[in-house]
């Protein structure tokens, strides 16, 4: 499986084209608008979704709410497009009346000025409308096409906030993914620690005040992927290698681990080993789960665990000094519309991104051309590890 996604922050739509989805695989499209409706939200979102109300089309490889095995496509409207209609017009020749809005002032932290190099780009605006994180919400339709796959064969995940700025909200960590899904639907921020969520709060607000932004820590938890999936023979057939790709390729992030992760190099070999059980009701298990269901870059049977971490979005309404690429005089940076965090956004993203790599290592794995028959043999396999 293999997905492209095309479109700008301010086009007339994003669209998505998966292939490799086998033939049979019921899509609730209600499930993916769900998704998208649940990327919009968060406290510290900026006026953008108040524009935009996201829903996805299916305009391709589905019949009947069922895959037909050819490419699926997926279309997610930019309402916003209507106030940008002549400026992103993608097929009327540039005048001056349709190229107002340039942006020559690169922000700090953002793709702007590489961008500019690296295509020859003199209004910046060609990188940012590309590189905005805007593309993000036909990742998610994507995203949750892949878990309705993953949901449909006994596997189930989700992503959460751990800490929005300087403010943890761990909690209590587990990885019962139905547990965390129930807590963090109780708040705006997908945090586990209700008690954090005003304080929390109070800090995005201040930090909007202060024309300033905020990134975070986010945790992914996937429950029942089956054990050896990916492989230690080849470094690019690494499933943990895979998924530290996918989140990394996300807009923003700048860290990313497996289970323990950077803790477990501080930490004695003992303390971070997970001992190995074995019972006649349940086959092959740890009795501990510090290296996040991945080792030898396999899932091992356990919840798989990734953590990410993402910088404060780098648009500031007081902007830092850049220099003009035109005249190259010191000034400060452009300031487009964002927000104070998207945090909360991120965390799903996230929880898709990861879909996306578990649902391709499974299909990659398997005889994938037909659902049932996926099915099927997912599960000779799963009775496969549990009787070695």
């Amino acid at each position: 499986m293999h997905y492209i996604t095309a479109g700008e922050s301010h086009g007339p739509q994003l669209t998505a084209i998966i292939e490799g989805i086998p033939a049979g695989l019921h899509l609730d499209v209600e499930e993916i608008n769900a998704a998208l409706a649940s990327r919009q939200g968060g406290y510290g979102r900026g006026n953008r979704q108040q524009i935009e109300h996201d829903t996805v089309e299916i305009v391709g490889g589905v019949r009947h709410q069922i895959t037909m095995g050819g490419p699926v496509a997926l279309v997610v409207k930019n309402r916003d497009h209507g106030n940008w209609g002549q400026i992103m017009d993608p097929v009327a020749p540039a005048t001056p009346e349709n190229s107002v809005r340039r942006v020559e002032k690169p922000r700090p932290g953002h793709a702007d000025l590489v961008g500019g190099m690296k295509y020859r780009h003199k209004d910046l605006r060609n990188v940012l409308e590309r590189s905005s994180a805007r593309e993000t919400a036909i990742r998610v339709a994507v995203g949750n096409v892949c878990q309705q796959l993953l949901n449909q064969l006994g596997v189930k995940l989700v992503g959460y906030v751990k800490q929005v700025g300087p403010v943890s909200a761990a909690g209590n960590l587990t990885t019962d993914v139905d547990a965390i899904r129930s807590a963090i639907s109780q708040n705006d921020m997908r945090v586990l620690d209700q008690s954090k969520v005003a304080e929390i709060h109070e800090l995005i607000d201040e930090t909007k005040r202060q024309g300033d932004t905020l990134g975070g820590l986010i945790r992914v938890v996937v429950e029942d992927y089956p054990a050896g999936i990916g492989s230690y023979v080849s470094y690019d057939t690494k499933l943990d290698g895979k998924l530290a790709g996918a989140v990394m390729s996300m807009n923003a992030m700048k860290g990313v681990s497996i289970g323990d992760g950077f803790d477990a190099a501080t930490s004695f070999g003992s303390q971070v080993m997970d001992a190995i059980d074995w019972s006649q009701d349940t086959g092959w298990s740890r009795l501990s789960n510090h290296l996040g269901g991945i080792e030898g870059g396999m899932s091992n049977g356990m919840p798989i665990v990734v953590n990410a971490a993402m910088k404060p979005i780098p648009t500031l309404y007081h902007p830092l000094q850049t220099v003009d690429v035109n005249t190259k005089k010191v000034v400060k940076a452009n300031v487009e519309r964002s927000d104070t965090t998207a945090i909360a956004a991120a965390s799903i993203v996230i929880e898709n991104v990861v879909a996306i790599e578990l649902a391709k290592a499974l299909l990659e794995t398997f005889n994938a051309s037909n659902f049932q028959r996926l099915q099927a043999d997912v599960q000779r396999y799963r009775n496969e590890f549990k009787e070695y």
